[in-house]
């Protein structure tokens, strides 16, 4: 009898010794996966890291040549903070000096496995032959290609999908997309555009339910090609404000219908954050938050967000230090985000319902 016991007594002890570890998951288990989007500043050019839950990396262009290699230094940084090495892809979306002049010196200090881009140049400038002919030489004998609208960019763990690129777009609705736009019919038409914005390379980032656009300096005409009549991208939780918020593009016929969650405006303090795009931006329904990169110069108080969600609030141009803050967001496959603010830290939670505050905006 005093066996029977002391066996019954072990098995209870064991039971629930294992029922503890079936409802506490061990201490070394892995982290869950996100994807994760650094807005690197680039003083109103753009550049916009991708790393994917498999801890491939896509770099959105490359900002400026020059300032000492200013440009190529920051992404360096949040590269290092993303615990990436090397970039997988460097995608270029159009051949302006913002956008593409940086690769010389950004692959000078930077492994790079592929580079993507729509083609050759297409703008009948000197600047940009300049710039174009720079690119060319730079990236010389490494892997180069050139997707069409439809076509994917294969990154583990990531859907990829070009939507624009070389004055193209997409034929049919992506998948759950296709409606009609009612926004159309009160929107002017965009002006034929010659230049490169309007040959932009245009991708569509999905990971789980979220959904990041970023279609770099897309003109108007083409942008409303994208929704009108019909709405072919859908809707997003993540934009990357385009043109850095020139009002040459971001009509409310695309910005209202796509309804972003969050949008980050990559704007410089002189440079995009147009006052028209901003009231657009802030106007989308079901907008949660606009970020910024810069306090835009022009926009005064009431045309900028509060500062604890702006990344560089002076800049040389207000007269102070411009420390090249960015903005990281972290996104998790249940539609899930958090936006947080590089110079203070101050971070905000983002779910499916009204976000979540951490901190205080002020």
């Amino acid at each position: 009898m005093r066996c029977t016991r002391g066996f019954l007594s072990s098995l209870v002890l064991l039971v629930s010794v294992c029922t503890v570890f079936q409802l506490a998951p061990p201490a070394w288990a892995a982290p869950e996966r996100s994807l994760e989007v650094y807005a690197i500043d680039v003083e109103g050019g753009q550049s916009t890291l991708i790393v994917s839950p498999s801890g491939e990396s896509m770099l959105i262009d490359t900002g400026w040549p020059g300032f000492d290699g200013r440009d190529a230094a920051r992404i360096g940084a949040a590269a290092k903070a993303a615990g990436v090495s090397k970039l997988d892809y460097v995608l270029i979306t159009h051949f302006h000096r913002d956008h593409v002049g940086g690769v010389p010196q950004l692959a000078g200090r930077t492994k790079i496995g592929t580079f993507v881009d729509h083609g050759k140049n297409l703008e009948d400038s000197d600047v940009t032959r300049e710039d174009y002919a720079a690119y060319e030489k730079a990236v010389a004998g490494a892997k180069r290609i050139s997707p069409k609208p439809g076509d994917r960019i294969p990154i583990m763990g990531l859907e990829v999908e070009v939507l624009t690129a070389a004055g193209e777009h997409i034929s049919k609705p992506l998948a759950g997309a296709g409606e009609p736009n009612p926004l159309c019919a009160a929107e002017k038409d965009g002006e034929p555009d010659p230049s490169e914005n309007a040959r932009s390379l245009g991708v569509l980032i999905t990971y789980g339910k979220i959904r990041v656009l970023d279609i770099g300096d897309l003109s108007k005409q083409k942008e409303m090609e994208l929704v009108c009549p019909n709405n072919l991208i859908g809707r997003v939780d993540l934009f990357i404000v385009t043109h850095h918020g020139s009002d040459s593009s971001n009509p409310a016929a695309l910005v209202h219908v796509i309804r972003p969650r969050v949008a980050i405006m990559d704007n410089g303090a002189k440079k995009g954050g147009s006052s028209v795009v901003w009231t657009t931006v802030t106007s989308s329904p079901g907008l949660q938050d606009l970020w910024q990169l810069h306090y835009a110069m022009d926009g005064g108080k009431d045309h900028n967000v509060a500062p604890d969600l702006i990344a560089n609030p002076e800049g040389a141009a207000g007269g102070g230090e411009d420390k090249g803050n960015y903005i990281h967001v972290t996104g998790k496959a249940d539609g899930t985000m958090t936006v947080v603010n590089q110079r203070n830290g101050f971070k905000k939670d983002y779910g499916l319902q009204p976000p979540k505050l951490s901190g205080s905006a002020h």
